[in-house]
Parts: C-alpha cells; structure tokens; sequence
C-alpha cells in the first residue's frame, strides 16, 4: 500500500491487476484456435452431407456451436484485463473534510406492498438512515409505485423508531444497522438492546396488523397531520390512477432524535398515475425521485437500492466518496457500483442465486475497462451523471432540476412542495427528453443495463467496489418458479437492448471500443443460450434413440478436439467461481442452473420478446415476491428444488429429462448390440448421462418426492406426452 499520493495526501484507493491476467490471454487464443478448428469440421461435414436429414443435423450444431463460439468471445473480452480495489476510507477525513463531505440522497423503489412487505423496505430505510456519514446530509426518498397507504403507514412508524435505533447505533458503534438483521444477532451484550427490541417488534406487530386488515383503521391515526396524509386515498384512488403523494416523514432542519441529534430526511414519494399516460416501470420512478429530489435537496451523490437491499456495512457511503471525491477520478466517474450479495442462501445455492459470474467475476473484468454495468441497486451515482456525457451537460427543461442547482427553501416550503407535486406528475415528461437523453433510460424491462451501458457510451467511466464485508445483502428467491420468472424478464430486457439502434455490437463497439462492447453484448444476448443449449438436450439424444451417430470415434483425433474444447470450457469457469470465492457444489449448481434457464426463462423470453416485437400483448413488468413460505424455506435450507405449482417453464425441462434418460438407456441396448463396443457412441452417452446427473433434482420431483414442492402430475403427464410426440415425429420424418 503507498503511504502518501504524490500531492503527499494519503492515497484513497489502489488497484492491482489480476495474476492470471497473461495466462487468460494465452488461454483464450489456444481454445479458440480449437473452437474455429470445429466450426471448420462441422462446415465440411456440412458441404459433404449426403441425405437431407445430416445436412440438416449438421447445420443444427454448426449455427449452435457458432452462437456458443460467439458468445465465448463475448465473455473473453471480461478476462483481457481485470483488477482488484481496495480502498482507505480511514484516509477519507484526512483529505477532505468532514463538513465538506457532499450530500446524499437515497432512492428506494418499492412498488407492491403484498409482495415486498413493507416491513422489508422499512429495514431497508433504517441501515442506510444508519449510516457513518453526517445525518443532516443524508436524505432518504422512498418510492412507493403501488402508491400503497400501508406503505406510508408502516414508514411513519419506521420515522418514530428512528430517533430510538440511530442514537442505539451511533453510541454503540454496531455494525449491523438493520434492525431486523441485528436482532436475529446475539445483542445481550447492550443493556439497552431489549427495550429497542421491545419497540421494534411492537412496531413490527402493527404494520403487520394493517397488512393484514388491508387499510389503516383510524385507532392507528394520532394527529391531525397523519389524518391529513391518509385523505389522499379516496375511494377512485387505484394503484394505476392516482394523483401524486408526497409527504414528509422527517425533517432535518427540525426533527431530532432522543439524544437531540438531528436526523436525516425521509420523504414518501408516489408519483402520479394515470391509466392514460405511460409510466415506465421502475425506470420512471426512479426519473420521478430525481426531479423530486432535484426541487428538495439536490444531493450531488445520488445511492440505488432495492426495497430488500439493506446496509451490512456502515460505512459504504465512504468507500464511495473514495472514488467519487478524487480530485484525479471524479470529473470522469458517473457511477461506483457494489456488488449484489444475499442473505440466506443455502450451503450449495440450489439456483445459483449468486450470480457470481454477473455481479463479481464479469465486473472485476469491466473494471480494468471502462467499468462495471450498473446493476439496479447498491450503486453511488453523480448527480451529473444523468445529464449528459462529461463534457456535454445537457441542461433540464427547468433550473431547479440543473445537477448544480443549490436548495435554498426548507423541505416544509410551499413552493418547494407544490413544485415537487408538479415534477410528480403524470405528464410531465411529455415533449423532454427524459427517459432519453436524460436520467434512467426507457426502452428496456432492464432498466439498470441500459442505463449503466448508455452513461458509459456517453463518456462515463465507473467503478467497481468490492468490501470484503458485503455492504449491502438482500433477498434471493428460494423457489424455482420465481427464480426462471425473474430470468426471463431480463431475458425479455436485454434482447430489447440487443436488437435496438445502441445494440453492444455495433453502437456500444464504436463508442467504448471492442472489448467493453463485446462485454455487454455478452448481457444483451443472453437469451441466445437457449439454442445450444436446446439442441445438446434434445438433438444428440434423439438421434441416439433412432441409431444415428453424430460424433467422432473415440480413436478419432477429432474426439480430442471435442474433449479439449468442452474440458477447457468448463475448466476454466470453474477456475474462476473457485478463485472469487465460490466452491466446487455451487459451481455445480450453477451450471445446472445455466442448462434449465437455457430450456425455460431464456427460451421463454425469446418467445415473449418476438412477441412483443409483433404487436402482440405480453405481461408487463413482474415484480419478484419477497414473501417467505415457512415450508418453501424448509425444503430450500435442505437443497430440495421448489418446483410445487403448474408453469410452462417446467415442461420443457421434464421433457429433457425423459429424453436423456430414454437415450442413456437404450444406449447401453445398442452398445451390447454391438459387442459392448462404446467408441462411436461414447459423444452422445456421455451427453445423456451428463444430463441425466443434471436432472438428478427433476427425476427427484416427478417420482419420489410427496410434498408440496413436487412437480405436478399434470406436468409430468404432458411432458411425458410431448416428449413421447417429439420422439415419434423424429421417428417418422427420418423413415420417410
């Protein structure tokens, strides 16, 4: 670590590249002189074809392996040159000074009371809240898109248990500053700690009460101004037609704590909605947070969170300032993004919850680049940022949106308030340019993608921070259903993004440059997964069960190729998992994980984005249930896949696992046929019982499970069905 800069200040930050930095290039040219070497083989196979069934087979596997080839190039360019940070926030003060430290102003999106329990998105509030960082320069904005009076009501209560929990974090120095995550802790050791436990859970016991009865009952109601707030929902108020509510919870010029401290800002925000105007999911609220945040306090650092994205670590808003308050960095720096990381996720990572790929190893390769994409949550925005590239600002249709714009008008000001309720409105965005040219980009279901890649494009660099302590943990899904629906809709986003005018590949490659470019579309074309991965579930099988061979022998020095290929494919991916800290299961787990997203949520979001692409309807933006089932989170704790209720997504994946199974078998009938001779069957038997261990869970759910988390019979019935018709239209169509 350097002691001091070379302007004698202690150095914020350091980075160092990545030890296998030349390996990774060596590699990566060796394996893909193999790949080309079987694109070739499949192209003269192609040209040599002698009936119309292996012309057709070997065009199958030539425009796969091509899309496979394709995507490895993608994912190669994150391994060109990745570095590692580590920031001093203890050397923060001694550089700049802690009355200068910038104002923060903190989004949080909660758009469905019922499936993001309020009581999540109150916890949420109160870590960040929390914060080592001067109170008075925090504030705290909430979105509520549901436009939810619960919501509102379960906040007035998080503001009163404010001035009892942050006076008990600051005087005690806890770490862990979301209330409902420290007392699952052992706390005996603070005197106190039982009295802020007693009011946590009596708050906790009456918002879980209104949740229950569905409204807030005026025995709840104790002043006139909290009487005055709930006026607003009237009987025409809907979750998609409402007018603009927005109140002020806390006030730092004038509320304090019970120690006399000031406290930070919290402000409720649910912008207008009209069933006539288009809203833009969660894109819009987050546009609709910064012009009113823009008229209230006007942070120049703006943090992202998700509703169950907590702090675990007090001081992330100082490892931010690190990056974003370098007088060498932060005319470039847009944004500092942390990585995703998850709380209860059991030992193995049944459905690859991590991310690994997506939210550690793939940004610590942007990271030597031009930066990490933006992820939804966990990032520190400059305000600028949203404005225009750094050496255009592109100037809002008012001043007091301008990201240098000084508040000088209290929160309480009416001016402020009615200026406020106007930049909420419905219709404010018509004939500007936001969701454009300004703020968070419309024109994607993945929002925070398109987002992070247009800032970079426009000249932004960003940064990646990665605490050994995690500094923010939130909710993974723990069923299976939940999991392929929140895939398929960034499937469905990024495709968007894929085949419009900035696609990665031809926009984002001129105006970042080949390797980010390449990076990105490693993301926009996810969804392509699903054709190779369709066909080596199906095709090689298939075949198999009507003796077609359509490998090498295993004398053949082609067999080899294949070997080196797929064994360095893998290899090298588990490498990577292993070294970033993940182990051998998870790593397993999540190739599985990689193979049923393939056959359900990308195949899936292929289909509903062509759709859409059609004019034709599809579901809008689904938000993923925060909702915990006490025997979901049992069977999940024990490695038991949920799968427990009827969906498309799990036919496809039962029809697999009783091909492969069919094929393994009647395999090991023609090998015995033949002698016992395995050498031209080996290829697709290995296929077969590669997929047949990877279907471990599904032939578990189908016949020796009896909970509730079993697959339906109906599912299995049909799939049975279809697999069975798959079979016999091959059958038929190669005999005649």
């Amino acid at each position: 670590m350097p002691t001091t800069t070379h302007d004698g200040l202690p150095p914020l930050h350091t980075h160092k590249p990545s030890l296998r930095t030349t390996t990774n290039r060596v590699f990566v040219v060796v394996h893909f002189s193999a790949i080309l070497a079987l694109l070739y083989r499949h192209t003269l196979s192609l040209l040599h074809s002698t009936t119309l069934t292996s012309f057709f087979i070997t065009l199958t596997f030539l425009i796969s392996d091509t899309l496979l080839a394709f995507m490895y190039t993608t994912t190669q360019s994150l391994r060109m040159k990745p570095i590692y940070r580590t920031e001093f926030p203890e050397n923060l003060k001694r550089v700049v000074e802690e009355p200068d430290f910038p104002a923060l102003d903190v989004f949080i999106c909660t758009a469905d009371p019922y499936k993001e329990p309020p009581m999540n998105v109150v916890n949420t509030a109160l870590s960040v809240m929390a914060y080592d960082y001067p109170t008075e320069k925090v504030s705290v904005y909430v979105s509520d898109d549901g436009g939810s009076d619960l919501t509102l009501f379960a906040f007035m209560e998080a503001a009163k248990f404010a001035s009892h929990w942050l006076p008990f974090c600051r005087y005690n120095n806890i770490v862990e500053r979301c209330p409902e995550a420290y007392f699952e802790t052992d706390h005996s050791r603070f005197p106190e700690a039982e009295k802020i436990k007693i009011m946590y859970q009596g708050m906790k016991v009456k918002v879980n009460n209104v949740m229950e009865r569905g409204k807030v009952d005026q025995e709840y109601l104790t002043g006139e101004r909290e009487f005055q707030a709930f006026g607003k929902w009237t009987n025409g108020f809907t979750r998609q037609d409402h007018p603009a509510v927005i109140q002020i919870l806390l006030d730092h010029s004038k509320d304090r704590d019970i120690t006399g401290h000031l406290m930070s800002n919290l402000i409720y925000v649910s912008r207008e909605k009209s069933w006539t105007s288009p809203h833009h999911f969660k894109a819009g609220a987050l546009n609709a947070l910064l012009r009113v945040s823009a008229t209230m306090t006007n942070a120049p650092i703006i943090l992202t969170l998700d509703c169950d994205m907590y702090s675990n670590n007090p001081d992330t808003p100082l490892r931010a300032l690190c990056y974003l308050s370098d007088p060498k960095l932060r005319s470039k720096v847009g944004y500092v993004q942390f990585p995703q990381r998850f709380q209860g996720i059991n030992k193995t990572d049944i459905y690859a919850s991590e991310f690994r790929h997506l939210f550690i190893i793939n940004p610590w390769g942007f990271d030597g680049l031009l930066g990490p994409n933006y992820v939804g949550t966990g990032c520190f925005f400059s305000r600028r940022a949203f404005f225009g590239g750094p050496s255009e600002l592109i100037p809002p249709e008012i001043p007091q949106l301008h990201p240098n714009n000084v508040v000088d008008k209290p929160l309480q000001n009416p001016e402020v308030l009615e200026l406020a309720n106007h930049v909420a409105s419905c219709n404010y965005e018509n004939n500007t340019t936001w969701g454009h040219k300004m703020g968070v980009r419309y024109g994607s279901l993945v929002e925070d993608y398109f987002t992070g890649y247009i800032l970079l494009c426009e000249g932004w660099n960003a940064i990646f921070c990665n605490p050994e302590r995690a500094a923010f943990l939130g909710d993974a899904p723990i069923n299976l259903l939940d999991a392929l629906n929140q895939t398929k809709r960034w499937a469905v986003g990024l495709l968007e993004v894929a085949f419009s005018k900035y696609s990665p590949v031809t926009y984002g490659v001129r105006a970042m440059g080949p390797l980010m470019g390449l990076g990105f579309a490693y993301y926009a074309f996810w969804a392509f997964w699903a054709i190779p991965i369709t066909t080596y579930a199906f095709v090689p099988q298939l075949a198999l069960l009507n003796g077609i061979t359509l490998f090498p022998k295993v004398s053949d020095p082609w067999f080899l190729l294949y070997v080196f290929v797929v064994l360095g494919a893998y290899g090298e991916e588990l490498v990577d998992f292993v070294l970033s800290g993940g182990t051998f299961l998870k790593w397993w787990n999540n190739q599985r994980m990689w193979m049923i997203r393939g056959l359900s949520s990308f195949a899936f979001g292929f289909v509903e984005y062509f759709l859409k692409s059609l004019g034709i309807s599809t579901d809008g933006f689904n938000v993923t249930s925060k909702v915990l089932d006490e025997d979901q989170s049992k069977r999940y704790e024990q490695g038991m896949m949920e799968f427990g209720v009827s969906s498309p997504f799990f036919v496809p994946l039962t029809m697999a696992a009783i091909v492969n199974l069919a094929a393994f078998a009647w395999g090991h009938v023609e090998i015995f046929r033949d002698g016992g001779s395995l050498e031209g069957l080996f290829v697709q038997m290995f296929i077969a019982g590669f997929g047949i261990v990877n279907c471990v869970p599904i032939y578990e759910a189908m016949i020796s499970r009896n909970d509730k988390g079993k697959i339906p019979t109906k599912t299995s019935l049909v799939s049975t069905i279809m697999a069975f018709a798959l079979y016999a239209v091959v059958y038929v169509t190669l005999r005649n």
